[in-house]
């Protein structure tokens, strides 16, 4: 295990994400076909292997990260994941001897239905492809121990877990870098929105060091997706390529970081904006103009701020707000609302001169 060095001090970033208001999606879906699922990822600008929780209990996002990670007690039947502190000192030395091999680190097989189909695919003429794993916060903090804390509380197993996430991530982005040299992951973080709250045995100042120490050890380009209301200061002041959130229900407070806002984009960062719901209730209401209009709206807030609007659509992607799970028609509202980005990401592209 590598010793942590203090963060390197920020760059001026080359920007390999593409902007442009081109569209990819949050990789959760409710699908259980398969095709139709790989299908709908493939219709959008920036594709991505779907996970789908709703096919096997080895898709969901949290257990596809717990691959080959020391400790871990998978329980299909019952559908837990839960962690062991014998078992992981038993299991470390196992994981330590496999440590310089990033096949280790790879999704395999069982763990995705679909990620091999995915690499088998001609992505060479796409602006780019997306890959995507949970993040050591949010991984840290779902997965508990025999006495029901978080493992992220843990200080022996913090360290390692962080470097082990870290490599995961690099070993999936540089398999999807062969398909395309534009390639790039979302490291999905839900739970930085309670990461800087009150929580026992985690100060927020040792969650912003151990993010940073996390972000210095991705290789480029390297993003963080989360759905929720985080500090927004930390994440825009971070060393990051990429910033997706829900603009739908977020974005007016996002945005009041005017400043911070600036400077990320004047670093070269990308701002994934999430402005079509994924609720068949909310959905319902929106249209493509409408959701157009909400979204320019935001855009005028910053531009009476001093920020460029020419570098907010180059240095923006357009997405759904949300992954959902729960919508009573499966994958139909999903998939509508992937075919309502594309339709706004048409009209602004040609609204801003971008084709």
């Amino acid at each position: 295990m590598g010793v942590f060095q203090q963060p390197a001090r920020k760059t001026r970033r080359v920007m390999s994400i593409p902007g442009r208001l081109l569209t990819t999606a949050m990789a959760v879906m409710p699908h259980r076909d398969v095709e139709r699922a790989l299908e709908a990822a493939l219709s959008l600008d920036i594709p991505f292997w779907p996970q789908l929780p709703r096919y096997s209990y080895h898709e969901d996002m949290y257990v596809q990260a717990s691959e080959h990670f020391p400790g871990i007690v998978l329980d299909l039947g019952k559908q837990t994941l839960r962690f062991a502190y014998d078992k992981f000192l038993q299991e470390l030395e196992e994981a330590m001897a496999h440590f310089d091999e990033p096949d280790y680190f790879d999704i395999g097989d069982s763990y995705s239905v679909v990620y091999r189909r995915f690499l088998e695919l001609d992505l060479s003429t796409r602006p780019a492809i997306r890959g995507q794993l949970e993040g050591p916060i949010s991984f840290g903090l779902n997965v508990k121990d025999q006495d029901d804390r978080p493992i992220l509380f843990d200080d022996t197993v913090r360290p390692f877990m962080i470097e082990f996430m870290a490599k995961r991530v690099n070993t999936q982005l540089n398999r999807l870098k062969r398909l395309n040299a534009n390639a790039f992951m979302y490291v999905d973080e839900p739970g930085l929105q309670f990461l800087f709250s009150a929580m026992a045995g985690y100060s927020d100042q040792a969650g912003k060091h151990d993010m940073e120490v996390f972000f210095s050890m991705i290789e480029r380009p390297r993003g963080v997706h989360l759905c929720g209301n985080p500090d927004w200061d930390f994440l825009l002041e971070a060393d990051l390529d990429l910033l997706s959130f829900d603009a739908y229900t977020r974005g007016e407070l996002l945005i009041r970081y005017a400043g911070q806002i600036q400077r990320f984009l004047e670093r070269g960062g990308v701002l994934g904006w999430g402005i079509v719901p994924t609720g068949t209730a909310e959905l319902t209401r929106e249209g493509v103009e409408s959701l157009a209009g909400r979204l320019e709206a935001q855009w005028d807030y910053m531009c009476g701020q001093g920020i460029d609007r020419e570098r907010i659509v180059r240095q923006g992607m357009l997405a759904p707000a949300t992954c959902c799970l729960v919508n009573r028609d499966g994958a139909v509202t999903v998939e509508r609302a992937f075919a309502l980005v594309r339709a706004v990401s048409e009209i602004l592209r040609e609204r801003y001169g971008l084709y």
